[in-house]
């Protein structure tokens, strides 16, 4: 085959191809089985030239046998040492394989036969590329005068050089290749990308502007700007390259989905329903859109908007179980706990969102104090997936369902398994402590600061048990203040603080400290309301607002937090005088 190489290239390329149609169609042959290395099977004609060896081998590859694929090659490249087409289809058959090491010599040997072959060459490069061989990658792929082959070179070696971390080499490459192939787009990216790795945002945005006066409109350009901008935190700017994109291609389904997602990040909630609202119109196949969409509305308070959102997409189609989920969660928010619990019983086990609406539904039932129901809930999760958190919401529904030995043995079991799990311990404080076992909750929460003095769980249960019980509050003020600096936005340890300067106050004033009690109540008031904030509503914080404004003499504003209070399902067990509170402040007030 030497010094006919290229025509018996194209001859046999033309010839394999006939060969492997053919053989799609019609039955194998039957190959006589011969003596000898090969595999039983194989077709060995001796005598046959290079090319039978070449169509066997590439029958075989077609049937996934490479190992006698490879065999068949080698028997044609023994007959035909000269032909570079054997040595690169070998090359070729390794390479796909994985076994690039075993490929490199025959892509080398078939470019030492066709040096001219740049297609050769940049295969060459490539396993050299994936060899992160860049000395011998800049020898295939450079030319004598040093500069690469051509882009697809350029494209290879600038790869090499930005995985290395060779940047220099890299935008030395990039800008090659734009002055090379200037309406190329990959070469403006290549650019784009090794200025962002150089943190030099402004000449990133420079590459990809040109290719877009190339190629003006074009989306993937726009996509690699916002991409650039929400990278460095500039989801403001990420915004505009959005607005410029809609200019261009009014309506664009996926900017406005993206569009979206940053005006959501920004907190510009209304900007983003406008957006989901168009993508409503215009798309009502993303349902993803709608659900968010509703959770605005969720977010707003706006159930009504958000259920009647989600009932259109169930009415088109009334098996959608994320659709069934949200408008679960949309009634429970709401107070629909009937309409809730229907929605959640809608999503069927083999959905992601089954644990969760079932979790649902065990909260639902604890909210309605029917404590075994939730329980039952719970454990169903727990056998299905099996987690810490779910056992300590275990333990406590079943101390709630009027277990508390068995609730106690099942924590003290999990101690056992984790004597060092701080969470266990504080979870069996908590278990204590609602049991009215104040004491040992306490003990509890105390052997947990011993082993963690920052954990703000315990920080808080202790600061507030102390502010309850009118003592210790500047330790207990201490104590919280540290919980505070762990979790800033606690609205339930903001409402501990705030109680311990109620305590403070109520003190102070009955003391005849007029000044600074009432000093001190502003201050309880100013951090209570932060709490409700914070928490976005709790019957216990209102209850606690309702003392503080009574204390100030502000008897209508404690009314009212003592109505909201009511309102919120309050705990009987944190809050026993609330309705005696409520029915006395009205009787003061000649209110019904």
């Amino acid at each position: 085959m030497k010094g006919r190489a290229r025509g018996l290239a194209l001859a046999t390329l033309l010839l394999a191809a006939a060969f492997a149609s053919a053989c799609a169609s019609l039955p194998r042959p039957h190959w006589p089985e011969l003596g000898g290395d090969e595999g039983p099977g194989e077709p060995v004609r001796p005598a046959a030239p290079p090319e039978y060896d070449y169509l066997v081998g590439r029958q075989l590859e077609l049937d996934g046998q490479v190992d006698q694929a490879l065999a068949a090659y080698e028997r044609a490249i023994a007959k035909d040492p000269g032909s570079p087409l054997l040595a690169r289809t070998t090359a070729e058959l390794l390479a796909r394989n994985g076994r690039i090491d075993e490929a490199v010599p025959y892509a080398e040997r078939a470019r030492s036969l066709d040096p001219d072959d740049v297609d050769l060459r940049l295969f060459l490069g490539t396993l050299y590329r994936i060899r992160k061989d860049t000395a011998a990658a800049e020898r295939t792929l450079r030319s004598e005068d040093g500069k690469p082959i051509d882009p697809d070179a350029a494209l290879l070696l600038y790869g090499l050089y930005y995985d290395a971390g060779r940047l220099d080499e890299a935008l030395r490459t990039a800008q090659w290749m734009v002055r090379a192939d200037p309406t190329n787009l990959r070469s403006h990216f290549a650019l784009a990308r090794v200025h962002e790795k150089r943190e030099q945002p402004q000449q990133a945005e420079r590459a990809l502007r040109s290719a877009l006066r190339l190629h003006p409109g074009n989306l993937a350009v726009y996509a690699a700007l916002a991409r650039g901008r929400r990278e460095r935190g500039d989801r403001a700017g990420e915004v505009q390259i959005y607005r410029e994109v809609l200019r261009a291609h009014p309506h664009h389904h996926a900017t406005l989905v993206a569009l979206s997602d940053a005006q959501i990040d920004l907190g510009r909630n209304d900007e983003a329903r406008r957006t989901l609202e168009e993508v409503e119109r215009r798309h009502p196949e993303d349902v993803r859109s709608v659900l968010r969409l509703g959770y605005l509305d969720l977010e707003q308070k706006r159930y009504d908007d958000a259920e009647a959102r989600f009932q259109r997409i169930l009415a088109r189609n009334p098996e959608q179980a994320e659709v069934h989920y949200f408008l679960g969660t949309v009634r429970r928010e709401a107070g629909d706990l009937a309409g809730a619990i229907e929605s959640f019983e809608r999503v069927p086990p083999d959905h992601e969102r089954y644990g969760d609406a079932r979790l649902q539904l065990a909260g639902i039932h604890e909210r309605r104090r029917d404590y075994p129901a939730a329980l039952r809930e719970a454990e169903a999760v727990q056998t299905r997936s099996p987690s810490r958190q779910l056992d300590l919401y275990v333990a406590t529904l079943r101390a709630k369902s009027g277990d508390f030995e068995g609730a106690k043995q099942f924590l003290e079991g999990l101690l056992a398994a984790a004597p060092e799990d701080e969470e266990i311990l504080y979870n069996l404080g908590v278990l204590h402590g609602d049991a009215g076992r104040q004491d040992e909750a306490l003990g509890y929460m105390q052997q947990v600061l011993a082993r963690n003095p920052q954990h703000p769980g315990a920080l808080n249960y202790v600061g507030y048990t102390w502010a309850e019980r009118g003592h210790q509050l500047d330790e207990a003020e201490h104590m919280i203040r540290r919980a505070l600096a762990a979790r800033p936005d606690d609205g339930y340890i903001m409402d501990s603080l705030g109680w311990v300067h109620y305590m403070r106050a109520r003190a102070l004033l009955r003391a005849n400290r007029n000044a600074a009690g009432r000093a001190e109540l502003e201050k309880a008031i100013q951090t209570l309301e932060r709490a409700a904030v914070l928490t976005n509503g709790d019957p216990v914080i209102s209850e606690h607002l309702g003392d503080a404004y009574r204390l100030r003499s502000d008897r209508k504003r404690a009314l009212r937090h003592y109505e909201e209070a009511v309102k919120l399902d309050p705990r009987p067990n944190e809050q026993p005088q609330l309705h005696e509170k409520l029915e006395r402040l009205r009787q003061e007030l000649g209110a019904r």
